[in-house]
């Protein structure tokens, strides 16, 4: 796949909170809700995703490397075929519970990995002021 190629997929990635309501307009979803979270740890529940004690917290567990290995995994699969079939626009959406902590976590991770291979991505967080 070539720089202009991967140029050619716009890729938006959402992160919301399912309490809500699931985004109607994406092409991908992921439910973050398995990973442990931070919401019930006093001193973690105020911040959000974008916090590094949040991000450290999240990416702590063995369960959520071995999630994010797959899903890098499954995008580096998928993202060529949706560019061979000329699709010029992607949105990914991932979710938790309220869009605060870990979709906020993951939706930035994902989003780094897609960066460090030129495609063009916006992040957006979509409930994390809720």
């Amino acid at each position: 796949m070539t720089k202009k190629n991967i140029k050619s997929l716009h890729i938006d990635i959402l992160s919301f909170g399912f309490k809500y309501g699931s985004p109607v307009d994406s092409n991908i979803v992921f439910d973050v809700r398995f990973m442990p979270n931070p919401f019930y740890d006093k001193k973690l529940q105020h911040l959000t995703g974008l916090n590094k004690k949040v991000r450290d917290f999240v990416l702590n567990f063995s369960a959520v490397a071995n999630f994010l290995k797959k899903l890098y995994a499954l995008h580096d699969f998928l993202l060529p075929f949706y560019i061979k079939e000329k699709k010029s626009r992607l949105k990914i959406s991932i979710g938790c519970t309220g869009g605060r902590h870990r979709s906020v976590v993951i939706a930035k991770e994902l989003g780094e990995h897609l960066k460090k291979q030129h495609y063009n991505v916006k992040i957006e967080h979509r409930d994390i002021e809720k």
